[in-house]
C-alpha cells in the first residue's frame, strides 16, 4: 500500500512540473469555432475564446499540426480545444483536438449552433 502510496506522488509530481513547464513556455489553452469555408490550411479563420474572451481571428498551425489528420480534414463549423500561443494574426496552434460543441465555452456554442444550421440549409444540399 505504501508503494502505491509513494507511486501517486510521484506522478502527481511529474504532471504537475510538466504543466509547470508548459505554463512556463508560454502556451494557452483556447477553444475555436471553424467560422469560414476552408480555401487555405495555413491559415483558418475562426472564433476563437482564449480565458473567456472570444475575438474573431486566424488559427496559425505549426507544421507538426499541419501533418495533422485531424487538421487535414478540418471543416467550416469544426468544435477545437487548441494549445499554443496568442499572436498579433490570431492564434499560433501547437496542438488541437476535434471535440463536439457542447463542451465549447458558453460564449462559443451559439455561434458553432447557428454554424451548423447555416452549414445545414445552405452547404449540405449543395453537395448532392
Amino acid at each position: 500500500m505504501r508503494r502505491i502510496a509513494q507511486l501517486s506522488v510521484s506522478g502527481l509530481l511529474l504532471v504537475s512540473s510538466s504543466l509547470g513547464i508548459a505554463a512556463g513556455q508560454g502556451e494557452t489553452v483556447a477553444f475555436a469555432v471553424v467560422a469560414e469555408a476552408l480555401k487555405d490550411k495555413t491559415h483558418v479563420s475562426a472564433k476563437i475564446s482564449v480565458d473567456g474572451v472570444v475575438f474573431d481571428g486566424k488559427l496559425l498551425p505549426v507544421e507538426a499540426v499541419q501533418s495533422n489528420l485531424a487538421w487535414k480534414k478540418l471543416e467550416i463549423c469544426h468544435a477545437l480545444k487548441l494549445e499554443g500561443v496568442r499572436v498579433a494574426e490570431g492564434f499560433k496552434v501547437t496542438s488541437l483536438r476535434v471535440i463536439d460543441a457542447g463542451m465549447l465555452p458558453m460564449g462559443l456554442q451559439g455561434f458553432a449552433g447557428d454554424c451548423l444550421i447555416k452549414k445545414a440549409v445552405e452547404v449540405a444540399p449543395l453537395v448532392d
